[in-house]
């Protein structure tokens, strides 16, 4: 079991998630989300946002700071390599 935090003052839980990979996925949305309001001027459009995966003992795995950058369409913050960890070796 994974938790998805806002570590902004003050840290909120947003979510949890049974694998890794939903965990990643439930970032990319809330950086999305961040990046839409911030492109449409509305709700709270900090310049920064620090997201942490933590584990059920509440380590963190994983920490992400993200700053939309509104002169572009969104492009995910998730990378290939960490939705795939073990890619197919070469045969």
């Amino acid at each position: 079991m994974f938790e998805i935090w806002e570590t902004n003052e003050p840290a909120r839980l947003i979510s949890d998630a049974g694998t890794l990979e939903v965990a990643l996925e439930k970032v990319d949305t809330m950086c999305r989300l961040r990046h839409d309001q911030a492109v449409a001027h509305i709700g709270d459009t900090r310049e920064h946002y620090h997201f942490e995966i933590r584990d059920n003992a509440g380590k963190a795995l994983a920490r992400l700071s993200y700053a939309p950058d509104t002169s572009r369409s969104y492009q995910s913050v998730v990378i290939e390599e960490m939705r795939d960890p073990h890619p197919a070796t070469d045969r």
